[in-house]
């Protein structure tokens, strides 16, 4: 049985089509290689600034907050409203929100100098007080006008005694020009260093 050898133009044609495959993988392969282009990434700052009265005696530790699972990572939480939640595309913090909550809010005690001292459970100090911390709302309001909304509950409790010598309910608010990723970890931020400034006073003057 003979098989029919195909004709030259066929061949050229072939051979054309077998190239153009190859080098289309080609390109797909090298574009798979290439890094990927980093998140942008945002901190959070400990206010410096507070005022000098009400300065407290004890010891207190800084236990890292507590969240639901949405805000218990390095995303940046968005409300569309409507009961809707989501995250920023694009932006992210440097760490999970509650570890870096917990590291800001040391610093903020620490900057202020009020308190005989400040730590963080595992640390080889006796404490007076332990400073407990819920994150109720830590996100970028778009449903309207955006605005960066922060609700920290923060209870003190007698190290010793077990008992809750005070709480209280932290909120701040701050417009946003945009729900862009810069400007909206600025706003969040800056709510935080609200919020952030008055624990810190409250705390100070009760323990």
């Amino acid at each position: 049985m003979s098989i029919d050898e195909p004709s030259a133009p066929r061949r050229r044609l072939f051979l054309r089509t077998v190239a153009a495959a190859t080098a289309a993988v080609a390109v797909s392969g090298c574009a798979s290689l290439l890094p990927s282009s980093p998140v942008p990434t945002f901190d959070l700052t400990a206010p410096r600034d507070f005022p000098r009265h009400g300065n407290g005696r004890g010891m207190l530790i800084v236990g890292e907050p507590t969240a639901l699972s949405i805000l218990d990572t390095d995303k940046i939480v968005v409300r569309p409203g409507g009961g809707q939640i989501g995250t920023l595309a694009g932006a992210q913090w440097s760490d999970r929100l509650p570890k870096l909550l917990q590291a800001r809010l040391i610093q903020s005690f620490e900057n202020a100098n009020r308190l005989r001292g400040i730590g963080r459970p595992g640390e080889n100090v006796t404490p007076d007080y332990r400073l407990i911390v819920e994150v109720r709302s830590f996100h970028l309001a778009i449903a309207g006008s955006p605005t960066a909304e922060v609700e920290l509950s923060v209870k003190i409790i007698a190290d010793r005694a077990g008992r809750v010598v005070a709480a209280r309910i932290f909120r701040a608010a701050v417009p946003a020009g945009s729900s862009d990723g810069p400007v909206a970890a600025t706003a969040i931020d800056a709510a935080f260093q609200q919020a952030a400034t008055e624990i810190v006073v409250w705390a100070s003057r009760t323990i």
